[in-house]
């Protein structure tokens, strides 16, 4: 018989809130997953409405979290970070090509500032959360942290960008090498992506580490890989992106899930 045991720090100041608020989270993750279900049905105008929607939707469900479990301190920094670093990665890349190739956002998403829809840096702060506290419980440097959540964040783009492409919310002007499978994307996209993501990560991973009741982001974090396996394979007929982004992002998926199951917090 094994014994499953978990020896890390047990304390955070937002435990102690209950009632309706707590529920926050988990209210806003439901409406995410709701509109993305509903997204796989719609026709392209309302595709468009449920991706700023749902984006929205996740970005409330990851600040709520944060700021419930872990202080408007910790939330403040978190979003000062990933809300800069995600517009400014935008901006850089759209005016120089660095890291992400020449690519170029439609008129479509909303808002922009200086090139750069005001919903895209909601998207960068959305995930990088539940992908912080999953590699968290994984690793325990700085560096490792930034490794892997790095890899586990650029992972997800896998899915993100075939379908943005195929909305043409954005293209790319210029694409030579490309990974099998997944056409109209260049290479150098990915590799800025981790590039990127790395950096991302390694700045979150000096914010101070607490262990709280975080089933609200690691839903969300399952949810989007198994449904955008699920979705890549049987709607939209693209297994090779179901291949790529179900390894790349199942290579730190499945031994989360085997940490969380087998060395439970509470």
């Amino acid at each position: 018989m094994s014994e499953r045991i978990y020896a890390g720090p047990r304390r955070d100041s937002g435990e102690g809130r209950r009632g309706w608020v707590w529920t926050l989270p988990f209210i806003f993750a439901g409406l995410t997953v709701l509109g993305q279900i509903l997204w796989v049905l719609a026709g392209p105008a309302d595709r468009l409405i449920l991706t700023i929607a749902t984006v929205i939707t996740f970005f409330l469900s990851t600040v709520s979290h944060a700021l419930i479990h872990r202080g408007a301190g910790w939330t403040g920094v978190y979003l000062i970070i990933t809300l800069g670093f995600g517009w400014g990665i935008e901006f850089l890349g759209t005016r120089t090509q660095f890291p992400f190739g020449d690519y170029i956002y439609a008129s479509l998403l909303g808002p922009q500032l200086l090139g750069v829809p005001l919903v895209i840096p909601l998207a960068w702060s959305m995930m990088a959360y539940p992908c912080l506290l999953a590699v968290q419980r994984l690793v325990r440097t700085e560096l490792a942290v930034a490794l892997v959540g790095g890899f586990l964040l650029a992972s997800w783009d896998l899915f993100l960008d075939p379908q943005m492409v195929g909305e043409s919310y954005w293209t790319w002007r210029l694409v030579t090498y490309t990974l099998p499978g997944i056409p109209d994307i260049p290479l150098q996209n990915f590799l800025g992506w981790f590039l990127a993501s790395f950096v991302l990560m390694l700045l979150l991973s000096f914010l101070p580490q607490t262990v709280a009741r975080d089933g609200a982001p690691r839903f969300m974090l399952s949810w989007i890989f198994v449904s955008n396996v699920f979705a890549n394979l049987v709607f939209f007929d693209r297994p090779g992106v179901a291949l790529w982004g179900g390894a790349c992002m199942g290579a730190v998926m499945i031994p989360f899930w085997y940490r969380i199951w087998s060395q439970p917090q509470w």
